[in-house]
């Protein structure tokens, strides 16, 4: 059964136009027409949305406060399982809900060590907006998407809604053979994403997971001579694409886009690890190098991430999985091997980190 801030409204059973305000009817009829388990969380497009710039603010990432021992979060009671060597573990016996702020302070950092963390049979999807919002606050002030669905009143919430009247995976990825899109969420932002969650409200009884790949490995495998060719670089992550796409479709332009520029290695605050920092999503050219070469150099490693089988995991979805994630420290895709007329719903809040930093030379 849907949560009791799922009965407020549910969306029009005729597919509403992306920028358009979308028309409500009871949860109940909503229900009848097999539409979303929880129609609360049904994405909105408001065109008429606009929001200031972002500005800088200072980070404390909480990783930093955790006891490393991790007491408050793994205990008798709990069961932790790697899913790879280099990236991911599945946490059982604690709920998200209902974890302290030194338990939290343990997630982020368990979450930055194995840079995915994920959890099953959690009750988080139902306890509702404002404590949902308060426990990713823990890791940072939300990012509001600028073109994505969100929910009324609530602009913190990233919306993923698929169902077989509205293909939004398909049609962003076009005319392509391959659906995989690796991208670091929101990467041109001044102050990208850190710890972030996702949980899921309605999954495909077969497909629709996510891949994740671990970019502290993709940098160790490099060479140490390649790893000197990539020691003070910088790359543009731009949000233009993404802004014209939404235009396009008459969907909301929320803030204008902006292009960042970032190193292509940065280190995390809490663990010191390297990791490359770039993404097919967002980053569009290296600075002060001619589009070839820039083309070359990206394409090379954007290839070296793709081909990674050893440091990519797929996470595998049920009722009540949670998923969190370290974006600086990772790469993702969405996977489209399920089928259309089948709904996905999906939620996403997405906590801000610090001003990413460039990684200093290895000592020899």
């Amino acid at each position: 059964m849907a949560p009791s801030v799922a009965e407020k409204t549910a969306p029009d059973s005729e597919a509403a136009p992306v920028g358009k305000n979308l028309k409500v009817e009871s949860a109940t009829v909503q229900a009848e027409e097999k539409g979303p388990s929880y129609p609360a969380y049904y994405p909105t497009f408001d065109v008429t949305e606009k929001w200031p710039p972002t500005e800088i603010f200072e980070h404390h990432d909480p990783g930093l406060r955790a006891d490393p021992r991790k007491p408050h979060l793994i205990n008798p009671n709990t069961t932790t399982r790697d899913i790879s060597p280099y990236i991911g573990t599945e946490l059982l016996g604690i709920q998200l809900s209902q974890l302290t702020s030194e338990g939290l302070d343990e997630l982020a950092l368990l979450v930055a060590q194995r840079k995915l963390v994920v959890l099953r049979d959690q009750d988080f999807k139902d306890i509702g907006f404002e404590k949902q919002i308060a426990i990713a606050k823990h890791f940072g002030p939300i990012q509001r998407h600028p073109t994505s669905g969100n929910v009324p009143g609530y602009p913190e919430f990233h919306v993923v809604y698929t169902d077989p009247k509205h293909d939004f995976f398909r049609e962003y990825r076009g005319n392509r053979i391959n659906r995989t899109q690796w991208h670091s969420d929101v990467s041109y932002e001044k102050q990208p994403p850190g710890t972030t969650i996702f949980w899921i409200l309605d999954q495909p009884p077969l497909g629709g997971d996510t891949l994740f790949l671990s970019q502290v490995e993709a940098y160790r495998r490099l060479s140490p001579e390649f790893k000197k060719r990539l020691e003070g670089l910088k790359a543009v992550h731009s949000a233009v694409e993404q802004a014209e796409f939404s235009r396009k479709k008459g969907g909301p332009v929320r803030r204008e886009p902006v292009e960042t520029e970032h190193p292509l290695v940065r280190v995390h605050p809490v663990t010191g690890e390297k990791a490359l920092y770039i993404n097919q999503g967002f980053t569009r050219r290296i600075v002060g190098y001619k589009q070839e070469e820039s083309d070359n150099l990206l394409n090379f490693l954007y290839d070296h991430l793709a081909r990674g089988a050893d440091f990519q995991v797929r996470a595998g979805y049920a009722p009540g999985t949670v998923v969190l994630w370290d974006n600086r420290l990772t790469a993702h895709s969405a996977t489209g091997d399920f089928e259309v007329k089948q709904i996905r719903h999906c939620v996403r809040l997405t906590p801000q980190a610090e001003v990413p930093v460039e990684a200093k030379p290895d000592l020899e």
